[in-house]
């Protein structure tokens, strides 16, 4: 079909830019969810060029899942929208499937329609339950209402702002095909913020920055990364709903992106073994009236009373909560002492081997960076259980707690064991909920051998919960 008959909304970046850094600002400033939805309602409505809204969600493991609901359906039914719960892995069984999709309308983003596509704008959804409660396996819908009443109860205001570290390499199914070739291929072999202008990685990092500030983004800094063909794109801090939904996002763009260049955008921990992994550093802070709690300038590193226990909450329950922060059997290859890993259960402001560090900040920027996270975890798990436990966890009696050295597992079964065994992560996350995404650990590391060994074990990438593949998952 000639694309002259077609009138789908197409806008410039500029123009989306402004469109979601109002929607932005919209969020900060804690518009309500119903005065939102009447003028999004009403802009879906009277902008024809619009077809249809991709609702996004995301399963028990942090795997993206897409639906585009037609506009015209959308308008008259969206307050009852349906999906099959048991197609997703994590949710319902099959005699109990029926969930239904709720609108947050505030999570609205207007998207480039050279990557997303013409005449589509997107959305997040929460996932509902049957009986119209929030459904317990959507783990955003917890971090969301945690979020909230953090700031009803205390007026805290929980802010993150992530460091995702990435790879790319040749061909556009670089992952899937792994079973077949054994390896993946460089793009570039630079070196950390070394490319030429015009290389592919460059190229890559380029255009998944331009469309993130198309976003609302509000980028900050991008560049190659210590390891041949590796990348990070930083961008500004958010509320920590919001910072969840831009990793989802972060993600997407760099994975689609790649392809359109016929490339493979890969977020395992540890694709390559003998070179840096991947990490997702997660910065956090808590404010209260534009206040940062965590800043302190008489602080010891400047950091409060507060931040520091914060701080020591997060490293009483290290071990408890690292297979939320570490969820695939590839992420314990990257905790390797010889490649600055994270895996001290420490905090230190310079020492980059340490779960914790203390950046050097000031009364806007001080913030707390837990260093241990894989890129591959569930966003939403990984910012509930930091936030859960630095403010709500327990402090231990261990002497000298911050400097005591511990160390976090070196494989997924001691990690799942420490997991299974601990009182705090049934309280986060409730038996049922802890007992699924402990079955789908177990699943994952069963399928894989036992022992990681020194090269990368082609069914740590084939099974892969972020490699999507359905016909080699369903050799299960």
């Amino acid at each position: 079909m000639s694309s002259e008959l077609r009138n789908f909304l197409e806008l410039s970046y500029d123009e989306l830019e402004d469109l979601n850094l109002e929607a932005k600002e919209q969020r900060k400033n804690r518009v309500s969810n119903e005065a939102i939805r009447e003028a999004r309602l009403k802009y879906l409505k009277d902008e024809k060029r619009i077809k249809a809204v991709t609702v996004l969600f995301s399963d028990l493991e942090g795997r993206l899942h897409m639906l585009d609901y037609d506009k015209k359906f959308l308008l008259g039914s969206w307050d009852n929208l349906t999906f099959d719960g048991s197609s997703i892995r994590g949710f319902t069984a099959q005699r109990e499937s029926d969930l239904r999709l709720g609108m947050d309308w505030g999570s609205f983003y207007w998207a480039p329609s050279d990557v997303f596509g013409g005449g589509k704008v997107l959305m997040f959804g929460e996932v509902i339950d049957k009986d119209g409660s929030p459904y317990v396996g959507d783990i955003r819908g917890v971090l969301k209402s945690y979020s909230q009443q953090q700031f009803k109860r205390n007026g805290y205001t929980l802010n993150a702002a992530n460091e995702i570290e990435g790879f790319i390499f040749k061909g556009p199914d670089a992952e899937r095909s792994y079973h077949e070739t054994g390896k993946f291929e460089y793009v570039n072999t630079g070196g950390y913020y070394h490319s030429l202008p015009g290389d592919p990685l460059r190229n890559f990092i380029d255009t998944s920055a331009e469309v993130q500030r198309a976003m609302g983004f509000q980028n900050e800094k991008d560049h190659p990364e210590v390891a041949p063909s590796q990348f990070e794109i930083n961008y500004g801090y958010g509320e920590v709903v919001q910072a969840a939904d831009q990793i989802q996002l972060y993600k997407l763009i760099c994975r689609q992106v790649a392809r359109n260049m016929g490339l493979t955008a890969s977020f395992l921990p540890k694709p390559v073994v003998g070179v840096n992994g991947s990490g997702m550093h997660t910065n956090v802070s808590v404010s209260k009236d534009d206040k940062n709690l965590f800043w302190d300038p008489k602080g010891e590193e400047k950091l409060s009373k507060m931040g520091w226990g914060f701080v020591d909450r997060i490293l009483t329950h290290g071990n408890d909560i690292c297979l939320m922060l570490n969820s695939s059997v590839n992420a314990y290859r990257r905790l390797d002492p010889h490649f600055e890993a994270p895996n001290q259960i420490i905090a230190s402001a310079v020492d980059r081997g340490s779960m914790v560090r203390i950046p050097i900040g000031n009364h806007r920027s001080m913030r707390v960076e837990v260093r241990s996270v894989g890129p591959d975890a569930n966003p939403y798990m990984v910012l509930y259980s930091v936030f859960k436990t630095g403010l709500d966890g327990e402090t231990s009696k261990i002497k000298d707690l911050r400097q005591a050295k511990r160390y976090l597992p070196d494989n997924i079964y001691t990690a799942m064991e420490n997991f299974n065994k601990a009182s705090w992560t049934t309280k986060m996350l409730g038996s049922d909920v802890k007992g699924r995404f402990a079955d789908l650990k177990q699943a994952s590391a069963d399928r894989c051998p036992r022992l990681l060994g020194s090269i990368v074990k082609t069914q740590e990438v084939q099974f892969h919960h972020e490699v999507y593949n359905q016909y080699l998952w369903n050799q299960f």
